[in-house]
């Protein structure tokens, strides 16, 4: 996407143009999320709106254009990178959280404005926000999103191939996922469903995609019938015979410009309709509205089933770690041999090149299929921005005595991966680093070994984890886990362990990460980060079985501060880690290995 490079001074004609669409639309302002029609994280380039007229390219954001100002709303993720990409005076910069955009908009508002969105990019509970703080002007919903309509090289939308998900793989037929589906609607009272969340569409009927970077899925509609009958709202481009044939008797596939229609003209008044609320668009709800059905906002009955694993994607899940295993431990090997090596040399390896190395590896893997998500590949002071990304010419180096923090991960046929570890590589490290590194460890040693009881929610354990940086006046400004899709969405809900209020019980068959961290700007950066499956005891406890089998460095770690136990699990699991890899890894890794998963003294 040439656009996105393009120097932020160059924002200021899109602006313009934009501003002066608003004014043709007779709007006083308009709304732009980073949404797509899926409210998804990943969008296509076709949708990346928000990137086109800020320059921001951050994966969560907002802005509100305005006549006089456009305001950029990230959270504490992205705020030194919202700063460099949307400079002032061009725009002015807001915390998502602190000031959020409704409240903003409502101080800048004057009676009567009419403030214009995208009903296919604002979910409901978006829309009720700003509705509640702006009593006094009128939220408009647009026939034509006005960037579409300045964005003279906008992207085409996608139309990446669609592949059956054979049940050898998803371990259950798409015919009785829909069975469930339709007896829990009935349980319900609901008469139809509506989703629009293209990994649990992918999921529900055993399909996978490739319209979207790092993201296995396609992009569509579907609307299920409490007898049913399912229209699946797809591009025809991306279908052949080999889906068409794998899809059960009675899916029918429809264009995707059918999708609202196709709603207006079935539901009846009175009918319920289940939606969810923060995942759907505001336009299904005033489609509804507009028909007099009756509204069922629930969190979706899809992202609840497919967050349970079953045993064949369990075993998927197990089995791709072990691939992944590999490029990973052939990759710190390769890291632990070249840095300090190549820096000696004078021609050190760059961040860039790091990244593009533990991607090599992984192709190097039979299953291997894509990323899952942009690596975080960040030296020294570059690991404090959690969502940090190298460009293309990228030279920033890793040095015989810094650090370097590698978070990636990978789409295999069996399932998806992510995992982050941190390196030094000479004896010299700043201050506060291997102290740090040691509470870190200790933090993921907390939560990992943990038996916690059915009923269980994430926010109720988030503080077992931090407690070792707690103790030192430490703490990361981001959340503990997060769910994990099987050959899906890298970020999965409804599962997550972290402060906010999650009401959802951890079960057996989810999928967490845990990755405690800590950061120092300008610095430096520490996470340890595993997958790991919840799995029940025979008392009903339930606790997380690890998936990830990548080692841990141990040079950082400040023994005197680690108790019998911490050493122990760390022992253990690097001896189990040499047992299942090392018949896998090349002679020279194999040799490193052994070294670095030398027992620690107890």
């Amino acid at each position: 996407m040439p656009m996105l490079d393009a120097p932020e001074t160059s924002r200021g004609p899109v602006i313009a143009a934009l501003r002066a669409e608003l004014q043709t639309q007779g709007l006083d302002a308009f709304i732009l999320p980073r949404y797509d029609a899926h409210q998804a994280e990943y969008v296509a380039p076709h949708d990346e709106r928000l990137a086109y007229v800020t320059g921001f390219t951050g994966s969560a954001g907002m802005a509100i254009v305005t006549m006089d100002t456009v305001a950029v709303f990230v959270d504490g993720r992205y705020v030194v990178q919202a700063a460099n990409q949307c400079p002032t005076p061009l725009f002015t910069h807001q915390h998502l959280f602190d000031n959020p955009p409704e409240f903003w908009l409502a101080e800048h508002t004057q009676t009567g404005w009419r403030i214009g969105f995208d009903a296919m990019h604002l979910p409901p509970v978006f829309l009720d926000r700003f509705a509640e703080a702006l009593p006094d002007a009128e939220l408009v919903p647009i026939k034509t999103n006005p960037v579409d309509a300045v964005w003279p090289d906008q992207p085409p939308a996608p139309l990446g191939r669609i592949d059956p998900f054979p049940v050898q793989l998803s371990g259950k037929p798409a015919q009785d996922k829909i069975s469930d589906l339709v007896q829990q609607m009935r349980d319900l009272g609901a008469r139809f469903l509506v989703e629009t969340q293209p990994d649990n569409i992918a999921w529900f009927l055993n399909v996978r995609g490739a319209d979207v970077a790092y993201n296995t899925v396609p992009q569509s509609f579907l609307l299920l019938d409490d007898e049913g009958l399912v229209q699946w709202f797809v591009a025809p481009e991306k279908l052949d015979a080999n889906v068409t044939d794998h899809l059960p008797d009675n899916v029918q596939t429809c264009a995707p410009g059918a999708f609202l229609p196709t709603i207006k003209a079935r539901v009846a008044a009175g009918q319920g309709v289940l939606f969810d609320p923060a995942f759907s668009p505001a336009a299904v709800r005033l489609v509804l509205e507009q028909k007099k059905a009756r509204k069922m906002p629930l969190p979706s009955l899809l992202t609840a089933a497919k967050a349970i694993k079953n045993q064949t994607e369990l075993e998927g899940m197990r089995a791709c770690h072990i691939a992944d295993g590999v490029a990973w431990t052939e990759f710190c090997a390769w890291l632990a041999t070249e840095v300090p090596l190549r820096a000696r040399q004078g021609e050190p390896v760059t961040e860039r090149e790091a990244e593009r190395a533990i991607l090599s590896f992984r192709q190097a893997q039979p299953s291997f299929l894509e990323e899952s998500f942009n690596p975080i590949s960040a030296a020294s002071g570059n690991a404090a921005m959690c969502h940090y990304a190298t460009q293309e010419d990228n030279t920033v180096p890793l040095l015989e005595n810094g650090t370097y923090l590698l978070d990636s991960g990978g789409q295999y046929e069996t399932g998806t991966t992510d995992a982050t570890r941190s390196f030094a590589f000479g004896p010299i490290r700043p201050e506060g680093y291997d102290r740090a590194y040691t509470a870190v460890f200790k933090a993921f040693h907390a939560i990992a070994t943990l038996r916690f009881p059915a009923g269980t929610q994430g926010h109720h354990i988030d503080a077992i984890c931090r407690r070792p940086l707690w103790d030192l006046g430490l703490d990361y400004d981001h959340g503990t886990g997060h769910g994990v899709g099987h050959r899906l969405s890298v970020h999965e809900h409804p599962q997550r362990i972290g402060k906010p209020y999650s009401p959802v019980d951890l079960a057996p068959g989810m999928i967490l990460s845990i990755e405690p961290g800590y950061y120092v700007a300008d610095q430096f950066g520490i996470r340890i980060e595993n997958l790991f499956e919840i799995v029940r005891a025979e008392d009903g406890f339930m606790a997380f079985s690890n998936l990830t089998w990548c080692p841990v460095q141990t040079t950082m770690l400040q023994t005197e501060f680690l108790d019998e136990a911490e050493i122990n699990w760390l022992n253990t699991y690097h001896a189990t880690l040499l047992e299942r890899l090392g018949p896998l890894l090349s002679p020279s890794t194999l040799a490193w290995l052994k070294t670095a998963c030398a027992p620690l003294p107890l």
